[in-house]
Parts: C-alpha cells; sequence; structure tokens
C-alpha cells in the first residue's frame, strides 16, 4: 500500500479477530516508530511491547476508552524518557510522530490500530505508571491497541478547503461542526 493510500484510508479499529501478530511484522512497527522525525533528531521515545492479558485486561479500569484491549493481540505503549529531551518541550510533539507512524505502518501491513491516549490525563498516566512501574523520567505518552481487523469502516474524506489559507488569514464558514 502506498503512503497516500496508507493515509487516506487509515480508520481506528476496535474489533480485532483472535489471531496472532507475527514477531516480524512488531519489528516493522518498532521500525516505522523510531523512523519518525524528531526535533533535533532527539528521538525521545521509548517504547513497551504488551502481549500479557493479564495487563491488556487491566487498562480499562484507569483509561474509560480502553475496553477494546481485552480484544486486542497487543499493544505497544509509547513513552517519552525526559532523559533523552534535548530542546524541552518537544517530546510530546516527537512522540505523536511516532504514534502516527505505528498507525499508518500497522494499517499498511492490514493490522487493526486505535490510538489511546494517555498523556496529558494525570489518571491516565498515574495508572500507566504504577501498572508497568515506569521510572520518573519515563512518561506514558500513548497506547496503540494492534489486532488484525475485526471490522471494516469506509473511507471518509476529511478533507475541507475551508480551513486551508494562502499567504494570509481569510475568515470561511467551515464546512463541518
Amino acid at each position: 500500500m502506498d503512503a497516500i493510500k496508507a493515509i487516506l484510508t487509515r480508520r481506528s479499529i476496535r474489533k480485532y479477530k483472535k489471531q496472532t501478530i507475527s514477531q516480524e511484522i512488531i519489528q516493522k512497527l518498532f521500525q516505522a516508530a523510531c523512523n519518525a522525525p524528531s526535533a533535533g533528531n532527539q528521538q525521545p521515545w521509548q517504547f513497551v511491547l504488551l502481549d500479557d492479558h493479564k495487563v491488556l485486561n487491566v487498562i480499562h479500569t484507569f483509561h474509560p476508552s480502553a475496553k477494546m484491549l481485552t480484544e486486542a493481540d497487543k499493544a505497544i505503549l509509547v513513552c517519552g524518557d525526559l532523559n533523552r529531551e534535548k530542546f524541552k518541550g518537544y517530546w510530546m510533539i516527537d512522540c505523536a510522530a511516532a504514534t502516527q507512524n505505528i498507525l499508518l505502518a500497522a494499517h499498511s501491513l492490514g493490522i487493526g490500530a486505535c490510538w489511546l491516549g494517555l498523556y496529558p490525563r494525570e489518571g491516565r498516566v498515574a495508572g500507566m505508571r504504577k501498572l508497568l512501574r515506569l521510572p520518573s523520567h519515563i512518561i506514558p505518552f500513548a497506547l496503540v491497541s494492534l489486532g488484525y481487523p475485526g471490522e471494516v469502516k469506509p473511507r471518509e474524506d476529511r478533507y475541507n478547503p475551508s480551513r486551508i489559507h494562502h499567504n494570509v488569514w481569510k475568515e470561511r464558514e467551515d464546512k463541518t461542526n
């Protein structure tokens, strides 16, 4: 699948088949994540692969949108590593780019995925930190659920020309809510 098709057809998948994702595919997802752009090439990320359902089945107790993890084969936790931060405050942007790379790579490989935000929700961050015994310099940023899709979602066209400006800001009527 080419990059444009992956971007335009990727959807959040929350239902999964009982099928194991190979280590080869997981490796490709980590390679995609690690090749995301980062400020000054600081690469302030760390990742935790979650495939133990004793762990995955607990996360929804502190993250209300994470119930799909009980069906997911695996999940990847994207964390910011403050010890790797050269440019203060950019770790969040860098981790978002790594998370998006995981989502696009998963879709291109036929894997369903969903971005579950953690940071800056204190309860979610604290829950994940406690569950995985994360050190204080590691901040859980996002969790990506992974599994072979158990649902098919049609492409949505989200392009909205009223949100595009040329050289100067020009007020336009927004065609979406």
